[in-house]
């Protein structure tokens, strides 16, 4: 691929840009706001010139309900040999593409699955993908030079390809994205009109189930209007574990000693259930999930603090698998939490303690 048209410079069409003009190819930069593709112009990616020939690849950026319309647009003007999409679904634009008489041969529906809650051409990063699967949707109509440079795209973002049925895909999302952003926003809600003190509370697990919760309203009304029938599905199944554990409840703060046991096997199936799905989620690197032991070290929030931890355990041989910052309330202060692997709790513990860090007992 030596030329590219990105059609969109929002958070990822800047950022597929900017990781492919990183890598040599020519990307000229397309945006129904001129202003936005030379903001992503000016980041390094690329021009916001019109190509002077037709290019390799046109990479279409644009909310879902768009897509379509964009792509057969792209096709009748003749602008690249290939065609493909990033939006957040995959069937619907499809098949709208079809009954506008679009060329499905030249085109190829994917979708990166990486982003931030940050939107427009400034949050974008030229590693955005790095290590993130990017599906592929390809039919028995698409042309092998298309999907192969689909896949060529894919490995200049380093990303991971995966390919996938198309309906299947938005079923999939819909589970693993478009209702936890749903859920995510109804918890973060309740906080609305909370009381200040209960407020002033909020610890880590609050600002977990609620960090996607800041997304852009805008963007996420496109992409659910594009896939309301599965995400729909979905929440109607969490509406009945929700009733259930309702009722579990009520039984729980029962005086009937039967009615309270049964509450709370009902409490503890939904937990367990729980358990059982959060074991399924992919771990480092996309491999099966690792237990990994904790290891709270006390931070004072001064510059430097977090890379002189990183160097003493480095020091002492021991590989920090992953790391999470508890901010202590009303502090200049915290956690970091050091995940590792179980046999090195010892010696990191060692370590951290001799070199004058403040441990915290899990």
């Amino acid at each position: 691929m030596r030329t590219a048209l990105v059609i969109g410079s929002g958070l990822i069409g800047t950022s597929a840009a900017l990781a492919l003009a990183a890598r040599g190819v020519r990307v000229y930069l397309r945006d129904a706001d001129p202003e936005r593709a030379r903001t992503a112009a000016a980041l390094g990616a690329g021009t916001a010139a019109e190509p002077e020939a037709p290019v390799d690849l046109a990479v279409v950026a644009v909310p879902p309900a768009h897509l379509a319309a964009t792509v057969a647009e792209a096709q009748r003007a003749g602008l690249a040999r290939a065609y493909l999409d990033v939006g957040s679904v995959k069937g619907g634009p499809r098949r709208e593409l079809s009954a506008a008489g679009g060329d499905l041969t030249s085109y190829l529906g994917t979708h990166p699955m990486s982003g931030r809650e940050q939107s427009g051409p400034l949050a974008a990063t030229a590693d955005l993908f790095e290590g993130r699967p990017w599906v592929l949707t390809p039919t028995r109509e698409t042309e092998t030079e298309v999907l192969n440079l689909a896949l060529e795209l894919v490995a200049l973002c380093r990303a991971v390809p995966v390919l996938m049925d198309a309906d299947a895909h938005d079923r999939a999302v819909a589970l693993v994205s478009h209702t936890p952003q749903l859920l995510s926003s109804m918890v973060a809600a309740r906080l609305e009109s909370a009381d200040e003190t209960a407020v002033r509370l909020c610890g880590q697990g609050i600002r977990d189930v609620t960090r996607i919760a800041a997304s852009d309203p805008r963007m996420w009304i496109d992409i659910l209007s594009a896939n309301p029938g599965p995400v729909a599905d979905i929440l109607a199944d969490v509406a009945a574990d929700l009733a259930e554990t309702v009722s579990a409840l009520r039984s729980l703060d029962s005086h009937d000693e039967a009615k309270r046991g049964s509450g709370a096997l009902g409490i503890e199936d939904v937990l367990r259930r729980g358990n059982a799905g959060r074991s399924r989620v992919p771990g480092k690197h996309g491999q099966a999930p690792a237990a990994y032991d904790t290891v709270a070290v006390l931070i004072s929030d001064r510059p430097g603090e977090l890379a002189r931890i990183f160097a003493d355990a480095g020091a002492a041989g021991v590989n920090i698998e992953d790391v999470r910052i508890e901010h202590a309330t009303g502090q200049q202060a915290g956690h970091v939490q050091l995940m590792v692997d179980p046999a090195a709790v010892a010696v990191l513990t060692a370590a951290l303690r001799e070199r004058g860090w403040a441990l915290r007992t899990q």
